[in-house]
């Protein structure tokens, strides 16, 4: 495509010393391979009708590519479509599964996500948040960034005094040593439970809530303190710690590419406050009945309170905090956060405060934000009483589902159906995710994908040791196909640029398809055309686990 690209430029400059984007897009498979509009942009600089553009230039491509064109007409109004010649198609369907466009090469990308908070669980908002920021960081390195994986979590803050105040209670007191009684493979659940149960005490009992406040400052304290030793820190440690494993145990069994490390509040807070005094000093921050806040209504924006009257650091401060810390750390080219969208006039509000400091951090972050994760039925879901839907509820009824289906226990099918079914829809809205689509082999899933990978692979290992490769011709079926096979570099570098992985879900759905079509019609062992179809097969099934991988989604060999 560049190339084409590329020689029509040429023509264009050479013809009507015209500079221009080439724009070319994929048009159906009767009218070519591409088609671009490019006569009729022109039409108004060079004051001459489209088709009478569109006819020069077609002239002049003809003979600047003639290996690379099998066709080349005007359409319509002026529109030009493009069939390249079964060399080339030969050529760019060889290269798919490896020539994606560099677009952010020799950069620096810091990806931000998951941010689960120590002394809770994950739920479901979290699953999605890990899997999609997982591709998110994927897509950069496939486009050849340096990427830094972060993961910011709460290890200060009103909930881990309420964790703190169940936990102490449960032990009957601050006794670390009873913390050997809590079984080790469910001590997440264990914290998360005490959590709960801080909470309701927090909201109905006065007495219980001052407790929970009084021992979040003692929180904020041992931190400043630097405190390992007392029985207090050392439940608090012992217990963030668990949680962290928690956490890691769960990316493993997902597949997520590691964290390069974990970033908790407490360690960004000295910088929060930092930030507050200065943005204070300048004006940007004011005084309001003890605490300090930003008057977001001047600025179209809503009021928010960055140091309460407690005079200890929010979010909004501790965000701050972050964004500084990264930036002294990486000083990045782009910066992506990915969260749930109820926080968008948040991180409004925090990146216009944010701007008065570090512009450049600004200009260089893209803030993406997700809906809901449902069940069918549509139940909302709410950490703040601990009544949510957690991300291994969601695993375990994929799991479930899968066992129902097919009778099997096959981890990495269902890690894939969920990975897939959250990714094949576009970020931004909410989702309601049903077990028993997801795992099913039928249809746009990701167990479907899988299966579709093992079979081409089936048919390479009946023929291994037989050749295969590209000749000068193509029949129509096999045309199809290569056609299909050569849009891959196209769909990554859209996914790249827009940071949208559906692109890749859609594409992989629909060359499977292809690819159904192809081997309904083309036999491909012990045929005339057996060498031309293996090779086809052998791309085919090059791209679908390139793709799935970038999915983060495995390709097995054989289902």
């Amino acid at each position: 495509m560049q190339e084409i690209q590329g020689a029509l430029r040429h023509v264009v400059h050479d013809l009507f010393d015209q500079d221009v984007t080439i724009e070319l897009t994929r048009t159906d498979e009767q009218f070519g391979d591409y088609t671009t509009n490019i006569a009729m942009q022109l039409a108004g600089r060079v004051h001459k009708a489209p088709r009478d553009i569109a006819g020069a230039l077609v002239d002049a491509l003809r003979e600047a590519q003639p290996a690379m064109l099998q066709t080349v007409e005007v359409a319509g109004p002026g529109f030009i479509n493009i069939t390249l010649s079964n060399a080339a198609l030969a050529a760019t369907a060889n290269a798919a599964p490896t020539a994606k466009p560099q677009t952010y090469a020799g950069q620096t990308v810091v990806t931000e996500y998951s941010d689960p908070n120590p002394f809770k669980v994950l739920h479901a908002g979290h699953l999605y948040t890990t899997i999609v920021g997982d591709v998110i960081a994927r897509l950069y390195e496939i486009a050849g960034a340096q990427v830094h994986r972060l993961n910011y979590g709460g290890d200060v803050g009103l909930h881990v005094g309420r964790a703190m105040w169940g936990i102490i209670t449960y032990l009957g007191g601050e006794h670390p040593g009873k913390l050997a009684e809590v079984p080790a493979d469910g001590r997440p659940e264990w914290i998360a439970a005490r959590y709960v149960e801080g909470t309701t005490a927090y909201e109905q009992n006065e007495q219980y809530k001052a407790e929970i406040v009084s021992i979040n400052q003692r929180v904020y304290a041992l931190h400043k303190e630097n405190d390992h030793e007392s029985d207090f820190a050392r439940i608090y440690w012992t217990c963030r710690e668990w949680s962290y494993q928690g956490f890691d145990a769960l990316y493993k069994r997902l597949h997520i590419a590691p964290f390069e490390k974990y970033v908790p509040e407490s360690e960004v807070a000295s910088k929060a406050n930092e930030m507050v005094d200065r943005a204070l000093e300048a004006g940007v921050l004011t005084m309001s009945d003890g605490a300090v806040v930003f008057k977001g209504e001047e600025h179209g924006l809503h009021t928010r309170v960055f140091r309460n009257s407690a005079g200890l650091p929010t979010y909004e401060a501790k965000d701050l905090g972050l964004a500084a810390t990264k930036w002294q750390e990486y000083h990045f080219d782009h910066s992506v956060i990915v969260t749930a969208n109820d926080i968008i006039e948040y991180m409004k509000v925090v990146l216009t405060v944010l701007s008065h400091f570090y512009p450049e951090v600004v200009n260089r972050s893209v803030h993406l934000t997700h809906g809901l994760i449902k069940l069918p039925g549509g139940r909302k879901m709410s950490s703040r009483k601990g009544n949510v839907t957690l991300a291994s509820d969601i695993l375990e009824a994929a799991v479930e589902a899968n066992k129902t289906l097919t009778g099997k226990d096959d981890y990495d099918v269902v890690v894939g159906a969920v990975k897939y079914a959250f990714i094949k829809q576009r970020i931004g809205g909410n989702i309601v995710y049903n077990p028993e689509e997801s795992v099913s082999l039928e249809g746009n899933s990701g167990p479907y994908l899988q299966y579709a990978h093992a079979r081409a692979r089936s048919i390479l290992r009946k023929a291994e040791g037989r050749s295969m490769g590209f000749d000068d011709h193509f029949d129509g079926v096999e045309r199809s196909l290569a056609r299909k096979i050569s849009e891959y570099p196209e769909v990554a570098g859209r996914a790249v640029a827009e940071l949208m992985p559906h692109h890749i879900a859609t594409y992989l759905y629909e060359l499977a398809q292809s690819f159904n079509r192809f081997y309904e019609h083309a036999k491909v062992l012990d045929d005339p055309r057996e060498a031309v179809r293996l090779q086809l097969v052998a791309r085919y099934a090059d791209v679908l686990r390139d793709g799935l991988t970038i999915l983060g989604i495995t390709a097995p060999e054989q289902m």
